[in-house]
Order: C-alpha cells, then sequence, then structure tokens
C-alpha cells in the first residue's frame, strides 16, 4: 500500500475511533480532562491562550481573531467545533487545517492514557475531552504565538477550562443547553462566566443586563478587568445594508471598518475582537497595526452563519440553531432586504434539535417566511422533528407547510419550489448545515 492511502486509511480508521467515543456522551466536569493531561505532561501550561465561551457569536469572534493575528504576522492556533465537513476543521493554524497525519499520531498518543485510566478505574474522556486533548497536544508541539479556544459546551465545567489565559471572552448569552446549564439566563451565565480566571482581563460582547449583571460581579470576585462592548468600546453603523462600520475603542479609533461576514450582530463580535487586540497590545505588547485589523476582517471567512453559498439559485445558510441565534438572523433577512438578500419570496428549510427553545425560534422566524419545509437534523437529539411544522402552521397556511425527513430531499424540493428571485434560506441546527452544505457544493455549484 502507497504511504498516501495507508495514511488516509489510518486517518478514515482514526475518525472513526473519535466518533466512537459519543458513547461516553456529554459528561462535564474537569477531572477527566485534569487526569489525561497530567499524563500528557500538562500542554496546557506551555500555551499562551485566548479563552473565548459564550451561546452566540463565539464561534465568528474567534474567527475574526485568527485573521487579525495571521495579518499581523502571528501564527494563531485555532480549536473550534463542532466542524461542517472535515474533522480537522476543528484544529487549525492561520487557517491551515491539522494534517491527517498529525490527528492520527495525535490520537495514537493518547490511546494508552485512555486505556491506563480505564484499567485503574478513572471514568473513561469523551469525545470532545480527547479532541481537547487532542488539539492542546497538537498546540504545544507547534508552538503558535497565540492559541484562540473556543468553550465547548457551558464553561465552568468545560474541558477547555483547564487554562489560564490571557484574555477570557464571553459574547452574547441565551437560552440554551439548558438541560445542562440551567433554566435561568442568571444561571447560564454564571457557568458561562466560569471560565474568568483571578486577574485575567475579560472581554464580553452581551448585552443583556441579568446577564451583565452576573459577568461583573464574577469579575470583581476574581480581581479581573471587565471590557463591554457598548460601554467601554463602541460601534457605528450608517444604516446603509452595507458591512461597513466604526470602532471607537480603549484607544484606537478606527472609521470606515470592512467586515466580510453579513449580519448586524457580527458588528458586536467584531468589537470584541478589537477589544482583544486592544488588550493584547495595551498589556502584553503585541504588534498589531490598523492595516492588519482591516485586512483581517475584510479576509475572515466563517461557513455555515449567514453564508449565501449560491447566488443562481440564491440560497442562503445560517446555523441559527437557538432564538438568539433565529432573532439575528430574522434582523439580517430585514435589513439585507434591500441588498444581497432580497427577494420575491423566501423559502424556509429548518430543521431544529428538540432541546432548543423550538417554539420561541419559530415565532420569530416563520412571519417572515412565504413557505416553510420542515426536515429532521441528523442528530439522535432531533427527538420529534415534525413538531416544528406543527408549530410553524400556527404562521402559515397548511399547505405552506410541508415536512421532508431527510435534509438534501427538504432543499431539494425548496430549489424546485423557487420562483425567479426567490430566497431559499436553510437554517437551524449546524448539524444539518453540515450536510446541507456539502450536498449544494457537490450538486449545485457548477451551476452558477
Amino acid at each position: 500500500m502507497c504511504k498516501g492511502l495507508r495514511i488516509m486509511t489510518e486517518y478514515e480508521e482514526t475518525l472513526e475511533y473519535i466518533k466512537n467515543l459519543t458513547k461516553f456522551g456529554i459528561n462535564l466536569g474537569l477531572e477527566r480532562i485534569k487526569a489525561l493531561l497530567d499524563r500528557l505532561d500538562h500542554p496546557e501550561k506551555k500555551l499562551k491562550v485566548i479563552h473565548i465561551g459564550g451561546t452566540n457569536g463565539k464561534g465568528s469572534t474567534t474567527a475574526m481573531l485568527q485573521s487579525i493575528m495571521k495579518q499581523a504576522g502571528y501564527c494563531a492556533g485555532m480549536f473550534t467545533s463542532p466542524h461542517l465537513h472535515d474533522f480537522r476543521e476543528r484544529i487549525t493554524i492561520n487557517g491551515e487545517m491539522i494534517s491527517p497525519e498529525a490527528v492520527v499520531s495525535g490520537i495514537n498518543k493518547l490511546k494508552p492514557h485512555l486505556e491506563e485510566m480505564e484499567r485503574l478505574g478513572i471514568e473513561h474522556p469523551t469525545e470532545f475531552e480527547v479532541c481537547t486533548a487532542l488539539a492542546l497536544c497538537y498546540f504545544a508541539e507547534k508552538q503558535p504565538d497565540l492559541v484562540l479556544l473556543e468553550v465547548g459546551l457551558g464553561g465552568e465545567i468545560d474541558s477547555t477550562n483547564v487554562v489560564t489565559p490571557l484574555i477570557s471572552v464571553l459574547t452574547s448569552i441565551g437560552m440554551d443547553h439548558m438541560d445542562y446549564l440551567g433554566d435561568t439566563l442568571q444561571a447560564i451565565t454564571g457557568v458561562k462566566a466560569g471560565i474568568i480566571k483571578d486577574g485575567v482581563p475579560v472581554v464580553t460582547s452581551s448585552d443583556k443586563p441579568e446577564v451583565l449583571k452576573v459577568i461583573e460581579e464574577r469579575a470583581a470576585q476574581k480581581g479581573s478587568r471587565m471590557i463591554e462592548v457598548g460601554r467601554d468600546v463602541h460601534w457605528r453603523h450608517p444604516g446603509d445594508g452595507s458591512q461597513r462600520f466604526g470602532y471607537e475603542g480603549l484607544y484606537w479609533s478606527y472609521p470606515d471598518l470592512e467586515l466580510a461576514l453579513l449580519g448586524e450582530h457580527q458588528f458586536t463580535n467584531a468589537a470584541a475582537a478589537l477589544a482583544v487586540c486592544e488588550v493584547l497590545v495595551g498589556t502584553y505588547s503585541l504588534n498589531i497595526s490598523e492595516s492588519a485589523v482591516r485586512e483581517g476582517l475584510k479576509a475572515v471567512r466563517w461557513p455555515g452563519r449567514l453564508e449565501l453559498l449560491l447566488r443562481n439559485p440564491r440560497v442562503l445558510l445560517d446555523g441559527a440553531h437557538n432564538a438568539d441565534g433565529m432573532m439575528s438572523l430574522a434582523k439580517a433577512l430585514q435589513q439585507y432586504a434591500d441588498g444581497p438578500l432580497k427577494r420575491n419570496r423566501l423559502l424556509l428549510c429548518l430543521g431544529m434539535l428538540r432541546d432548543k427553545e423550538i417554539e420561541k425560534a419559530v415565532e420569530i422566524i416563520a412571519p417572515l417566511a412565504d413557505e416553510i419545509i420542515v426536515t429532521k437534523p441528523d442528530s439522535p437529539r432531533a427527538g420529534d422533528w415534525e413538531y416544528v411544522a406543527r408549530i410553524a402552521e400556527k404562521y402559515l397556511v397548511q399547505e405552506n407547510v410541508s415536512t421532508v425527513e431527510d435534509p438534501a430531499g427538504a432543499v431539494r424540493k425548496g430549489l424546485e419550489r423557487m420562483k425567479p428571485g426567490d430566497l431559499l434560506c436553510v437554517t437551524g441546527s449546524l448539524y444539518m448545515i453540515s450536510g446541507v452544505r456539502k450536498f449544494l457544493l457537490d450538486h449545485y455549484t457548477h451551476q452558477e
């Protein structure tokens, strides 16, 4: 067997091994990851980390930071989840994915320790904990200038919370994963604010008073300086449907910045990213020029989030997986109705997980649609997926609401129903967006 084929075979076997770790479920807590990292000589202590948590916007903020750092001449690692198409998207350095060989060798390095933990009666780490350890070991070996570490679920007892970062970041916080984090905003924020460490600055782009109160209290307890978007740093937008905005920061003043990502909420995420950059410059003496900021924001890409993937036919993808995310999508559909998202009719392909705020999310988005096709996300948490259609029928006449279990089939139906000038918006779970995006890239991009 030639070397390239052997490596890809080993890589596929390794991915299957990682996938099988899902049998250990979602099991929050730091005992397992700490026990594993202790056996690996603590790679997390060999890194300079920016730790990014929140409910919505953490991935976009992380992607903006990596893009700016790259333009500034720094080497920035990024760990994020979930991936859209390729597992290696989760672990990148300056946008370059970890190699298949590095995934194979990294997991092979972990396996003896995982087996030893089982022999000693220590609970087996979960899939996400193993992926976290893989990323930390990879970055410790490659030694990028910075590591941008995105929280998986929650914060305080998420496996990424083994680091002492240079800066903690909390993006918008909303109702999500209530079965794990609590059933009030204050409780959820309390868990997410657990990434704030003693004396470590925290940047937040949250704007809800009850959320900010919890973050402020935690920052005060930890003796951490808090920088708040909307209070300490500000963005301005001319309201002309463009993606140009101005930024007034701690000491930066940059008019007329251009952002590649669609959505007004992305200006808030960008302001948080720029505040982080200012702290890196002012506190840690990094050299980040105005040119790096401008070019980084123009160059950033974050697929599957307000992504106009096709222009003929016109198809928008957005992983709005909860009520706050759906609110941002609804605002964008209205904000850009005379621009890039202009349409005669809006057809909606919607697939949400059962443990989300389905009723509230559908209430936000359904009134904007002319037709809705409900589909089933590829996840065991999909549950009674057709329930979404029953909610949608409160807002549209029954004949304009349909169900197609297979997401690709649902999108195909939406495309068949489109007329010239229509827009098809595929939204909901990122697990669904992943499959749909691949289907569209494989079958429709050549028609543009």
